[in-house]
């Protein structure tokens, strides 16, 4: 059998095909453009949509792995991995996790997060090589990211992570892909031909990222690092998180702006225990024991200091 035999026929998948919608998009008007792509993205959420059940097992399965200190692994190529980067680099400021939490892998390493690595993406010992080294186990997640469900290194890593018993999900834009089948679970997301054929830096890449931002913000959310809808367990590291650390406290306590400060103040800065303290009145020992028994849980923590 050849090696070109072997190699997927692309042109099958939906997102390689032409778009319609998009004919003759060379002999348009920037409005017209704009007004094309503005179409086709306005389909990427109905997309998501559509796969809402399968993201919610996700979150479930993501928070439990957190939890018990496990982690969260992105794995991805090109336009995949940058945006499963840019999730996991988000994480830890924003809802107050180790780094360790929540981690990325790309083909290339991190220089192709500012330029193309593209031969990378077609090696599974290399996939497999960069998920060894992150030794994955029953304790953690990898999710693995490919828009046609077929880049060679996607697909090594998640088999890989699999056989060595970590828990594997697939996000992809085609069905019945080889990342799907490599997966315990799949998150698919069929948002059709791109603008520019095959650039699925665009729909594919625009669902990718609205999928990780559920996953990670969901598990944030049930792991109880976000009380009502504020990211409350942030740390005052500069003056932009400093201030909306006072503003939580006044939403969520009552309090004025100088009682915000020197309740912050009095919590070292800290804010989930500056909210248990201002919600039950304990001081900054029993604030931060009752959160340490909640593994963080804020609303969980309120609970029991009362």
């Amino acid at each position: 059998m050849s090696r070109d035999s072997r190699k997927p026929n692309l042109r099958r998948l939906a997102t390689e095909q032409p778009n319609p919608a998009a004919a003759n998009l060379d002999r348009k008007s920037s409005l017209e453009i704009a007004r094309i792509i503005n179409s086709e993205d306005a389909k990427v959420a109905h997309a998501v949509k559509r796969s809402l059940p399968q993201i919610a097992r996700a979150v479930d399965l993501i928070a439990a792995v957190l939890s018990s200190g496990g982690r969260l692994i992105y794995v991805g190529t090109g336009t995949s991995g940058r945006i499963a980067a840019l999730d996991a680099a988000e994480c830890p400021p924003t809802f107050g996790i180790a780094p360790r939490s929540i981690q990325f892998i790309m083909a290339g390493g991190r220089r192709a997060l500012a330029a193309a690595v593209e031969a990378s993406e077609d090696s599974r010992e290399l996939g497999r090589k960069e998920i060894a080294k992150k030794k994955p186990t029953k304790n953690d997640v990898v999710v693995g990211i490919a828009a046609s469900g077929r880049t060679p290194f996607t697909i090594a890593a998640l088999e890989y992570a699999r056989a060595h018993g970590a828990k594997t999900v697939a996000v992809t834009c085609n069905r019945k892909s080889p990342l799907e089948k490599a997966a315990h679970m799949a998150i698919v997301t069929e948002v059709g031909p791109e603008v520019v054929a095959g650039s699925s830096r665009m729909k594919a890449g625009t669902a990718q990222k609205m999928i990780l931002n559920m996953l990670s913000t969901g598990a944030m959310v049930r792991l109880g690092y976000v009380y009502d809808s504020l990211m409350v367990n942030l740390h005052p590291k500069n003056d932009k998180l400093l201030e909306r650390g006072i503003g939580i406290l006044e939403t969520v306590a009552g309090l004025n702006r100088s009682q915000a400060r020197k309740l912050l103040a009095a919590a070292r800065h800290h804010v989930p225990v500056a909210l248990v303290m201002a919600k039950t009145g304990v001081n900054r020992a029993k604030a931060a024991a009752a959160l340490k028994k909640s593994h963080g849980h804020v609303r969980q923590a309120i609970a029991a200091a009362n």
